[in-house]
């Protein structure tokens, strides 16, 4: 107990007043490591899938992965939205709304599980309609999703656990987790899917199994280090207090997961008229673009509990020191991958199928994906600013910009003047659009939160 408490207060001390490079390697890089442990995750079966030659097979778990997603935004919902309220509570010395916040997430989580199961399975065909399937596809995308949706439960909670106990500055515990699934999902991909022929149904079981040992690491961690966190259901609180506070602060980050995942059906709705190829030429080249994406997510999501603290505890000095260098991170980051993902282009989309056809599309995908590197640093830390300071209706309106609001208009009206490439490009406009709104939302907003503060 008393290394516990010491872990505790050390971590607190590291948000107050740690060097920001200290903040870094503490809260960053394990943060942007789990980021790219779930891109390989999800890089995976598309992988090992596309290592079968089969293009159906690989657009089959694209349009499956909007379901994915849904599942996924929920998570966020509970485990972002938690993991903000915990790191509020925190910078407060609120120990007891802290149990009372991971109880209702976790338990939420098994819950919506549930749910999501209980609803997918019954309506599978016409999920797989609604999603764009067509004769050659709808097979496998419902092969896959089914085995996801009894996973659900399991998905949720490693989705929640995680993100929850980021909150103190655990980031080292949450990447474990992460990568002992991510090991697992890599080991049993090749396994199941071409020594089993097991194909699209091997990629879901090996997703699923994979989230069952990493959710077991969690248990372990909450028995045995997470004493300020509880999953007893006797903590569990539906007071307004709680429930509000969490969902508030999780739902611009989960709608823009779920807006997202309506954005992506839509665009695989439209790709699918130009065929499979197409569709998975877009798909590869989405995997690749995440690493740089999910990599400047993984920045400033890892900076978020320390934005939290420092807010919530009116340190703003500090607070405008982590928001300005975070920025340049963010930036800097998304600017260099871009250019190495331009120069190894070729090699990348070869790695995952070697068919002429996907290359050739997969090429233009690629280029669009990664263009906005650059621009997704600053729409991030906006985003992350805005939900880690309590102002969910802002973040909300931010988040829904570039996965809905702007996006779903401007890909049917590029989808009608340029046809296929239109498609492809109206990711890559709305996200700069988007960026540039978010920028001058947030600049008049902390603007007005700091106008009477001297150091401004």
């Amino acid at each position: 107990m008393p290394n516990e408490k010491k872990t505790k207060i050390n971590n607190e001390e590291m948000l107050r007043s740690g060097a920001f490079w200290t903040l870094v390697g503490k809260l960053c890089v394990p943060s942007i490591l789990i980021m790219l442990v779930m891109v390989l995750y999800h890089m995976a079966d598309v992988f090992f899938i596309g290592q079968t030659g089969d293009a159906n097979k690989v657009a089959a778990v694209t349009l499956a992965s909007p379901m994915f997603s849904i599942l996924s935004g929920l998570g966020v919902l509970l485990g972002n939205g938690g993991c903000t309220a915990i790191s509020l509570a925190l910078g407060k010395g609120e120990y007891g709304t802290i149990k009372k916040i991971s109880a209702f997430a976790i338990w939420g989580a098994i819950a919506i599980g549930f749910l999501f199961a209980a609803v997918v399975l019954p309506l599978m065909n016409p999920i797989c309609n609604l999603l764009g399937a067509n004769e050659e596809t709808r097979t496998f995308t419902a092969e896959y999703l089914r085995i996801i949706a009894i996973g659900a439960p399991v998905i949720m909670l490693t989705n929640v656990v995680p993100a929850l106990i980021r909150a103190d500055g655990s980031t080292t515990d949450s990447m474990i987790g992460n990568m002992l699934g991510t090991v697992l999902n890599i080991a049993l991909d090749p396994l199941l899917i071409s020594v089993l022929n097991m194909g699209v149904s091997g990629a879901a079981i090996a997703t699923v199994a994979a989230n069952v040992v990493s959710l077991c690491y969690y248990v372990y961690f909450l028995r045995a280090k997470g004493k300020i966190y509880s999953a007893s259901p006797k903590d569990i609180s539906l007071k307004k207090a709680v429930v509000w506070t969490v969902i508030s602060l999780g739902l611009p980050m989960s709608c823009a997961t779920v807006l997202g995942s309506v954005s992506s059906t839509v665009a695989n709705n439209l790709m699918m008229q130009y065929g499979s190829i197409a569709v998975a030429g877009q798909s590869v080249a989405g995997r690749i673009g995440q690493m740089i994406s999910m990599t400047v997510m993984g920045v400033c999501m890892g900076m978020q509990p320390a934005i939290s603290f420092n807010y919530s505890a009116k340190n703003h000095k500090r607070l405008t020191e982590i928001l300005m260098k975070t920025t340049g991170l963010a930036v800097i980051a998304g600017t260099i991958l871009s250019a190495l993902c331009l120069i190894f282009r070729d090699q990348l989309l070869n790695a995952f199928l070697d068919n002429p056809d996907v290359l050739e599309i997969g090429r233009v995908c690629l280029f669009a994906s990664i263009v906005i590197g650059p621009f997704f640093g600053f729409y991030q830390i906006c985003t992350t600013y805005l939900q880690a300071s309590g102002k969910s209706k802002e973040a909300v309106i931010v988040s829904l910009l570039e996965k809905g609001i702007i996006y779903i208009p401007l890909l049917f009206l590029m989808s009608w003047l340029f046809k296929m490439y239109g498609i492809i490009f109206a990711a890559t406009v709305t996200t700069v659009l988007s960026a540039v709104a978010a920028l001058i939302f947030c600049y008049k907003d902390y603007r007005k939160e700091l106008k009477d503060i001297k150091e401004w």
